[in-house]
């Protein structure tokens, strides 16, 4: 690669940089800003959240991180002394604030027990998203853009426009976020600018092999034993090309595993041959089932999981429905036959 080419790679375009200026019109020092992400932060979130969080503060704007579900604990090598994590405080953590910045999501109903808390906010609440704007949008004043691998490029695209310094801490928040939204740049959100930005990070002090020991090679025991559990419940239809699994309710707590260690389950019945569109139930009990949906190709989940109030991108979307176990896995697998056959 070229130095012309590598910089330009790098370089935001100008409609989203005029997008970054109007969105920090927002700030001024001395603010007291809320990060929060979706329930059960994943990579993307963490990271563009850590990030964000040191580099508002070198322009004197005070953060605090607040979850609508607890900070997973595979990420707490983001944190540090320098970062506020307060999900804990649940709505409490939003009060006496300037502002509030919503990442990786724009869909308020995302932010489980904070959204209502979120929707009668008087403050100015702000987007960096990389989905397609739900049925419920957060704010009005946003850095979003769907072409982006992740939200962590939209994070990196401010601090350079901005001029603020990626210092390494932020480097490693910013690989977390793209390394896990690309799927160790395996998906097919994987941009040459994602590997030019990675090549930028990587300069800029991250370590690639301690962060793949950090949240690839740190599995459980009992991570592997309900894996095990999960794909005896695999089912494939080759030829519709659809697969899909099933965690029941008290696998958790028997395995005594966190909901975090069931990230990439998901990508089992994706990797078999043919399979055009995966499914994942997972059963959080109280009629309540959480559906993970991966597509292959042309299918769109995106699409697919709008009808059941979900969404996220194309490849891969996600949904809670209401009903047992075997009653969503029922409905769902026969719309996806449905949806495969394009009825």
């Amino acid at each position: 690669m070229t130095e012309s080419v590598s910089d330009g790679l790098l370089s935001a375009s100008e409609a989203r940089q005029a997008a970054i200026h109007t969105w920090f019109a927002a700030f001024r020092p001395g603010m007291t800003v809320a990060l929060s992400t979706h329930i059960n932060a994943d990579g993307d979130g963490c990271g563009s959240e850590t990030a964000l969080a040191r580099l508002l503060a070198q322009r004197g704007i005070d953060c605090r991180i607040v979850n609508p579900t607890p900070w997973p604990s595979m990420f707490d090598f983001l944190l540090g002394a320098d970062v506020q994590e307060m999900s804990a405080l649940g709505a409490a953590g939003l009060r006496d604030i300037d502002a509030l910045v919503v990442l990786d999501i724009n869909d308020v109903r995302r932010l489980g027990q904070l959204a209502d808390t979120v929707r009668s906010l008087t403050v100015p609440v702000l987007v960096v998203d990389h989905h397609i704007a739900g049925d419920e949008p957060v704010g009005t004043t946003a850095v979003a853009d769907t072409r982006a691998c992740a939200t962590g490029e939209l994070v990196y695209d401010i601090a350079v426009t901005l001029g603020l310094e990626i210092t390494p801490a932020i480097a490693q928040s910013l690989y977390a976020a793209i390394l896990t939204d690309t799927g160790s740049f395996r998906f097919s959100n994987t941009s040459p600018r994602a590997h030019a930005i990675a090549a930028r990070l990587l300069a800029a002090g991250v370590n690639p092999e301690e962060m793949y020991r950090r949240i690839y090679a740190q599995v459980s025991v009992g991570r592997l034993q309900l894996l095990r559990e999960a794909l005896g419940s695999l089912h494939a239809e080759p030829e519709l090309g659809l697969a899909y699994i099933s965690v029941a309710a008290d696998a958790m707590e028997r395995f005594q595993v966190t909901s975090e260690e069931l990230d990439g389950i998901v990508e089992h019945p994706r990797s078999i041959s043919g399979t055009r569109m995966a499914l994942f139930f997972r059963d959080l009990g109280h009629d309540r089932v959480k559906v993970s949906f991966r597509s292959t190709g042309d299918v769109d989940v995106q699409q697919f999981a709008r009808r059941y109030g979900g969404g996220g991108h194309a490849k891969a979307s996600g949904a809670m429905l209401t009903g047992s176990l075997d009653a969503v896995r029922d409905r769902v697998v026969a719309d996806a036959r449905a949806y495969l056959l394009g009825e």
